[in-house]
């Protein structure tokens, strides 16, 4: 039940620099998570040494409602390599 997971989760921002360049990504954990090791985990596995892990918290109220509306921070990076479908993209 996706509802049920939402209920018991938190919105986590997670800022990192891949190849230099800073990088935020929002990610929803169940509680009792070590966020920032499985970010580093994650990270490392599809990026290698390219990509390190800055920063790692609860989302703020305002983060999370973006999050929740489907408006992705202004320097998310895909992972696929392809550009953005949302407002602004090119």
């Amino acid at each position: 039940m996706p509802s049920e997971f939402f209920r018991t989760s938190s919105t986590w921002v997670v800022d990192f620099r891949y190849e230099g360049h800073p990088r935020r990504w929002f990610k929803v954990m169940r509680p009792g998570v070590d966020v920032r090791a499985l970010m580093a985990t994650e990270l490392r596995q599809l990026y290698g040494d390219r990509a390190q892990v800055v920063d790692v918290r609860p989302a703020t109220d305002e983060e999370e409602a973006q999050y929740l509306r489907g408006e992705e921070p202004g320097n998310a990076f895909c992972p696929t390599g392809r550009r953005g479908s949302g407002p602004g993209a090119a």
